[in-house]
């Protein structure tokens, strides 16, 4: 189960059908977004694919010598621009690809179009979702509530994305969802009733043990998108965001021109591939080796090439260089921006109460430490309500009188009142009387704390206490102990066998902490196979819109492709 490859196969295969000769890719919005996670321009280009445009573009040139591969969402609005397209042609052959199902009387309109028959191929390749990485994916969508209720427009859009998921992946699974969730089961319902109409689509050749969807809903565990993480990936979404495998550096001091924007990518950057998962500490060591195994390779300031075989050498190895300059420049550049924010922010600090709050029971630690973060002027405001959010969800039944003193204390700061508004929000949205389950700690916190991180000067492992609440789930999951009456099956069929190839997906998005947790489950259970996925993948801005929408600037962001 590797939805990197499912996309990337769809976009080769749709390449290889349209024949030899120069081609152009015709896309929209989201789906140049999808094959952007997937491809580069240069892996592209290879394949005789020399123009990359949208459909929505109102400048394209007509260009009849070329072939055009369009790749398209099956939207109303994408139909429509196709058959404008198709009644002035601007390429001598079409070759056409919708990302999810599209309805028959969309079809009969394009065949009444297509007057001057360009079109050659109409298909429907099921990549209709952001591949972040193979056991991950996500939708690329905030907002998906109305109160406690699906946007319908969102709700649509989800039960396409996730079933665009299960068919590229070949899977007709049985369907669990979270019974506290009235989200997750109208979720539930909608997919299994594409899957009952679109039956033929879903005959898959049977295994002896029947895939497994688990739909869960994010309010069950708001904490865990409210805490600082220490892995490289997190780090990187939580202090600088990840946009489609993209990091604005524009920001940071002194940035040269071609660092303002990098891509971070595991299929086409080997260091950050065998790092993406390691701790903060182990990242500073491996950036320094690799800027000594650089520093060996790097070509002599007066290196002569005095013959043939010397200029030929000097040829061969310069793009490998080149490769490795780009990679040390970006990663360093990188790692030293993360440590210049933790440091200027006290983010260890800040983490390490966080962790204290989501992970002990003393109260009155916790609150005086909260109280003296919210005196420190060097803490972010954002970080500041955080540490009260996350003190309003632990200590929810204690009395008033202490969560109104860090209140007064978010005022005296000057913290704006929509993010002081975020406190009862996610109360509301997370709290003790919506969430099916109680807070997870450490199975061994004693013993956890015991440990040292590594690379920070021996400073006891507590920023890493917390497990999130999927870890368990799906602990309970595989060892086949996870409540029916918790986590029901939709329809009268239930699974008796350890289930293997597992789909889980949250409603109201994922972290890279729970796609870490993933990660380990999937090394470390043999036979068992998980794919995660959420409407969104959180980050420090976007973790303010659960349980609301009052951080407007983080709804709607746009997409950018990696070329």
């Amino acid at each position: 189960m590797n939805v990197v490859l499912a996309v990337k196969q769809y976009v080769s295969k749709m390449i290889e059908e349209s024949g030899p000769g120069m081609k152009v890719l015709l896309m929209d919005k989201e789906t140049t977004s999808i094959v952007s996670m997937v491809y580069t321009q240069s892996e592209i280009l290879q394949k005789e694919v020399y123009l990359f445009e949208r459909i929505d573009s109102t400048n394209r040139e007509t260009m009849k010598h070329l072939k055009a591969i369009c790749f398209l969402r099956p939207t109303k609005e994408n139909v429509e621009f196709l058959i404008q397209e198709l009644h002035r042609p601007k390429y001598g052959l079409l070759f056409v690809y919708f990302s999810n199902v599209i309805s028959k009387s969309d079809i009969k309109s394009l065949a009444e179009a297509d007057e001057q028959e360009v079109v050659s191929e109409v298909q429907e390749f099921y990549g209709d979702f952001i591949a972040v990485s193979p056991h991950v994916f996500s939708l690329n969508l905030l907002g998906c509530a109305q109160g406690r209720n699906w946007n319908p427009a969102l709700l649509a859009r989800t039960t396409q994305g996730l079933t665009a998921v299960l068919l590229s992946l070949k899977k007709c699974p049985m369907i669990r969802y979270q019974l506290s969730s009235d989200m997750a089961k109208r979720l539930a319902e909608s997919v299994k009733q594409i899957i009952t109409k679109e039956y033929e689509l879903f005959e898959f050749r049977r295994t002896e043990v029947p895939p497994l969807l688990l739909i869960l809903d994010r309010s069950d565990d708001a904490i865990t998108p409210l805490l600082n993480q220490w892995t490289y990936q997190a780090m990187v979404h939580e202090l600088l965001g990840i946009n489609n495998n993209r990091i604005d550096l524009s920001r940071v001091p002194g940035i040269s021109k071609d660092l303002k924007e990098v891509v971070l990518s595991a299929e086409n950057d080997e260091f950050y591939t065998n790092n993406m998962y390691l701790n903060f500490g182990e990242i500073g060591t491996n950036i320094k080796n690799l800027m000594e195994d650089f520093q060996k390779k790097k070509p002599k300031g007066q290196q002569k090439l005095e013959s043939i075989s010397d200029m030929k050498a000097f040829v061969e190895n310069y793009p490998q260089f080149k490769k490795m300059s780009g990679t040390v420049s970006k990663h360093v550049t990188v790692v030293g921006e993360l440590s210049r924010l933790v440091s200027e922010h006290h983010l260890m600090e800040v983490s390490e109460v966080e962790q204290e709050l989501a992970c002990q029971t003393d109260h009155s630690n916790a609150l005086q430490n909260v109280r003296k973060l919210l005196h420190d002027p060097k803490v972010l405001d954002l970080d500041a309500v955080r540490l009260v959010m996350l003190y309003a969800l632990r200590y929810e039944r204690h009395s008033n009188s202490s969560l109104s003193s860090l209140m007064e204390a978010l005022a005296r700061r000057g913290v704006s009142e929509k993010y002081k508004r975020l406190v009862s929000a996610v109360v509301e949205y997370g709290g003790k009387r919506i969430r099916g389950s109680d807070f997870v700690t450490p199975k061994d916190a004693v013993a956890l704390t015991k440990q040292f991180f590594k690379g920070l000067k021996g400073i006891e492992n507590v920023y890493t206490q917390h497990q999130p609440l999927l870890q368990d789930t799906l602990d309970q999951l595989i060892k086949g102990k996870l409540k029916d009456s918790q986590y029901p099956y939709l329809g009268p069929n239930t699974l008796r066998d350890r289930p293997q190839d597992i789909v889980v997906f949250i409603i109201g998005g994922g972290t890279y902490e729970e796609a870490q947790t993933v990660y380990n489950l999937n090394r470390t259970s043999p036979g068992v196979r998980i794919v995660l996925g959420g409407t969104t993948i959180h980050n420090t801005k976007s973790r303010g819109s659960v349980g609301s929408n009052l951080i407007s600037e983080t709804q709607g962001r746009p997409f950018k492709p990696h070329f």
